[in-house]
């Protein structure tokens, strides 16, 4: 009993070391708790920071105060959407690398306008009597060049399309050539009298060779035909031994050579 309880002791604590990460390899959970929420803490506050310089720029570059809040969002989406696309899209993707691009991008504005603005807030530049010209073309073209950069993005498929082979094309006009098969000759013996001589690709299918000379035979429904009655007629002659089928093939069932048929008044 002792010897039993040990094993499973031993079963149990090798269990929870393979399991169980060593003590000195375990992330405390305050450093887990401030890695999870600190990240999204960490973003709103460098958006929050960033924002004023952007505002300040557009209003520079001849916005309205209240409009000029839209610079601070189309760089904080912008940068977003970019770096997003660039994560989620595989290695060699279309527009894979078109997003890498606009995520650095929007990056290298968003640095670029907090400097610019705090030269301009702190007197570095000057504003009066105007703003430069190169600052009010360059923050002007913003807004569209990052709405057309996304609607490319947009357009962009995440996976590439798969290619469909394209083969020669093949004129209707143009038959292809027949293909020489040898053949054998089937003897007059070997069908029902009124048989006529057939060539016969030579085949080891019993079934196919059977198929391609029974072309004369009857089917079920031609009998039913013949003599005017239903196929379940038929069936039920068959079954009374009042007609016999030459053979039963195996697709199109039972076959019926003309010449043995009885009349209709035989069978009736």
């Amino acid at each position: 009993m002792k010897t039993r309880l040990s094993h499973l002791r031993h079963r149990f604590t090798s269990r929870l070391r393979r399991t169980s990460p060593p003590a000195s390899h375990r992330v405390p959970w305050w450093v887990r708790w401030f890695t999870n929420a600190g990240r999204p803490i960490v973003a709103v506050v460098v958006l929050i920071m960033c924002a004023p310089g952007e505002h300040h720029l557009a209003v520079l570059a001849g916005w309205d105060a209240r409009l000029a809040w839209g610079m601070a969002a189309v760089l904080a989406a912008y940068a977003g959407i970019a770096a997003s696309v660039a994560s989620n899209r595989p290695a060699g993707a279309p527009g894979k690398r078109s997003a890498v691009v606009g995520a650095c991008v929007s990056l290298g504005a968003a640095m670029a306008a907090q400097p610019v603005s705090h030269a301009f807030v702190t007197g570095h530049l000057s504003s009066s009597p105007r703003t430069p010209l190169w600052l009010v073309i360059v923050v002007s073209c913003v807004p569209p060049l990052v709405f057309g950069h996304l609607l490319h993005l947009a357009a962009t498929p995440a996976a590439p399309a798969a290619e469909t082979p394209v083969g020669p094309p093949v004129s209707p006009s143009v038959e292809p050539p027949a293909i020489s098969v040898p053949t054998t000759t089937v003897w007059a013996q070997a069908v029902p009298p009124r048989a006529r001589l057939l060539p016969i690709v030579a085949r080891d299918d019993e079934t196919d060779r059977r198929a391609s000379e029974t072309h004369h035979f009857l089917t079920t429904s031609d009998v039913a035909k013949r003599y005017g009655i239903s196929v379940s007629t038929v069936r039920t002659w068959k079954d009374r031994k009042k007609i016999t089928p030459a053979f039963v093939d195996p697709t199109r069932g039972a076959m019926y050579d003309p010449d043995t048929l009885p009349s209709a008044a035989a069978v009736g």
